[in-house]
C-alpha cells in the first residue's frame, strides 16, 4: 500500500528515544517540581507579548523580545517532534490492516481529546482550565500512540496464538 504521508520507519526509533524522556520530564518539571534553570533564562523573539504591570493592569507589545526561560518550549516541541516521529512513521510491514487500525486509532483518538475538552470547558473554570487546554495539545498524539501501539500489540499476539 502507498503511504506518502507516513515518515519512515527509522523515525520511529528516534522518536521513542526522544519522546520517552521527554514526557517523563514534562510531568516532572511542570506539575511537580516548577523546575527552571537559569541557563535557560534566554530573550527570545515574540509577535505578541503581554506582562503584568499591577494587579489591575498589563502592559501589550507586538514584535519585541522578551526574556523567558526556555524550557517550557524546549519541551513542548520535543514532545510534539517525536510523538509525531513515533505516532506518523511507517511499521515495517505497513499493509492496509495497519493502515485500518492507524485510522480508527487517530478518530479515536480524536473523539477522546474532545471529550476531555468538551467535560473541561463545562466543569473547569480559570487557570486549572488553561493547563487542561496546555495538556490538550499534546493529548490526541499521546492517545493516538497508545491506542494504535495496543491493538498492533494485540495482532500480533492473536496471531501468535493462531500458529
Amino acid at each position: 500500500m502507498k503511504t506518502n504521508y507516513l515518515l519512515p520507519n527509522r523515525f520511529k526509533l528516534i522518536g521513542w528515544i526522544i519522546l520517552i524522556p521527554t514526557l517523563v520530564l514534562s510531568i516532572l518539571f511542570f506539575l511537580f517540581f516548577e523546575f527552571e534553570p537559569d541557563f535557560l533564562n534566554i530573550k527570545v523573539f515574540a509577535f505578541f507579548a503581554e506582562e503584568s504591570i499591577d494587579f489591575f493592569s498589563t502592559s501589550k507589545e507586538y514584535f519585541t523580545f522578551v526574556k523567558t526561560n526556555a524550557l517550557d518550549e524546549i519541551l513542548a516541541l520535543s514532545l510534539i517532534i517525536s510523538a509525531l516521529f513515533v505516532a506518523f512513521s511507517k511499521e515495517k510491514d505497513e499493509d492496509e490492516f495497519i493502515s485500518k487500525i492507524r485510522l480508527e486509532s487517530l478518530v479515536w483518538a480524536t473523539y477522546i481529546n474532545y471529550a476531555i475538552l468538551f467535560f473541561s470547558i463545562i466543569f473547569i473554570f480559570g487557570f486549572p482550565f488553561f493547563w487542561v487546554m496546555v495538556c490538550n495539545m499534546f493529548t490526541i498524539l499521546i492517545f493516538f500512540i497508545i491506542r494504535f501501539n495496543w491493538l498492533i500489540y494485540k495482532s500480533k499476539k492473536t496471531v501468535k496464538n493462531e500458529e
